[in-house]
């Protein structure tokens, strides 16, 4: 006569008999595919087969032909399983998820959320093209790219469009990310509590030249700020030359220099070019070498962007530079 050996065995191997039986019982409701193109019911098919065959290698081991007679059925070890799964699997991480969701909403988010009209000083336009930003302050004539300027303690509503595809504006330093979509308009605030410069990105793929397609904040003291933005507003100041010919014959119909006759709208506002410390897109800093190189070969350093090569000659390449190293 067979007896039970091992109990708990016994009970066990049954268990992931009944488990595996209805797995597989389950499985029949979908299409079982191939190896090559597996269908919705391989997988559980293939486990509730795996868990049938050890439930029974654990029924058939726990099995003996003499022994004592079959004990009780232990009870509470099963419910202390159960119970175990059900509060660990079920009530804790529902407990927790909840926690998580009130403090979501009532923490963390009244500090990311978009401003409200009113609760911030200071309003800065950003738009996103491929692949640079375009940084526009209303209320003044300051037009720049790439690099963003703030003061220090203050609340600063950016309010995010696009002039092409859809771009993400982050900045993981001083706030969350917003997506720049095609006909909408996004906002996020970007406050920080000392001066420095914090890089961002663009965590949208929006193109060959996503991954450079960054922007700088520079946080400064309230006094430096303002002197900033004062010049920023200024049209440009330069000696004129042959640079400017070149410019004005070459380059107006795509850039703006404000207080000249380039008007183009297609690439960044250079009326303070050289006042800031990175070119396109902060794929390179600004240095009148590394603005030579850009000039002569544009697609070399940044390929698929919007600007041609001009085969300038090398003469042209240093008059371009003298200019633009002007406008500060």
């Amino acid at each position: 006569m067979s007896v039970i050996r091992h109990p708990k065995d016994f009970w066990a191997g049954l268990m992931f008999i009944a488990v595996g039986a209805a797995t597989v019982f389950l499985s029949f409701d979908y299409s079982l595919g191939t190896a090559a193109r597996m269908g919705p019911a391989y997988f559980p098919r293939i486990l509730g087969g795996l868990l049938m065959l050890l439930g029974a290698i654990l029924t058939a081991r726990a099995l003996r032909l003499r022994g004592d007679a079959i004990s009780r059925f232990a009870w509470r070890p099963i419910l202390l399983i159960l119970g175990s799964v059900v509060l660990f699997g079920m009530v804790i991480p529902v407990i927790v998820l909840v926690a998580v969701f009130v403090v979501a909403n009532l923490v963390v988010l009244p500090d990311t959320d978009a401003p409200k009209a009113g609760s911030t000083t200071m309003t800065i336009d950003v738009i996103g093209h491929q692949w640079w930003w375009e940084v526009r302050y209303p209320g003044t004539q300051a037009v720049t790219a790439n690099e963003l300027h703030i003061p220090v303690n203050t609340k600063v509503n950016v309010v995010g469009t696009t002039g092409d595809v859809i771009h993400s504006f982050w900045v993981p330093e001083l706030n969350r990310k917003i997506d720049l979509i095609p006909g909408r308009t996004n906002r996020v605030t970007l406050q920080a509590e000392r001066t420095g410069v914090f890089r961002g990105q663009c965590a949208e793929f929006c193109g060959l030249q996503h991954a450079n397609m960054a922007e700088l904040v520079f946080v400064q003291p309230r006094p430096a700020f303002r002197k900033w933005l004062a010049n920023e507003a200024r049209p440009a100041r330069s000696s004129g030359g042959r640079g400017s010919e070149l410019f004005q014959a070459d380059c107006s119909g795509c850039h703006q220099i404000r207080g000249t006759a380039a008007k183009g709208q297609v690439g960044p506002d250079l009326t303070h070019v050289a006042s800031r410390t990175t070119l396109a897109g902060v794929a390179i800093r600004n240095t009148p070498t590394l603005l030579g190189e850009w000039l002569a070969d544009p697609q070399r350093i940044k390929p698929g962007n919007k600007m041609p090569r001009l085969d300038l000659s090398p003469s042209d390449v240093k008059a371009l530079v003298a200019y633009l190293e002007e406008l500060k």
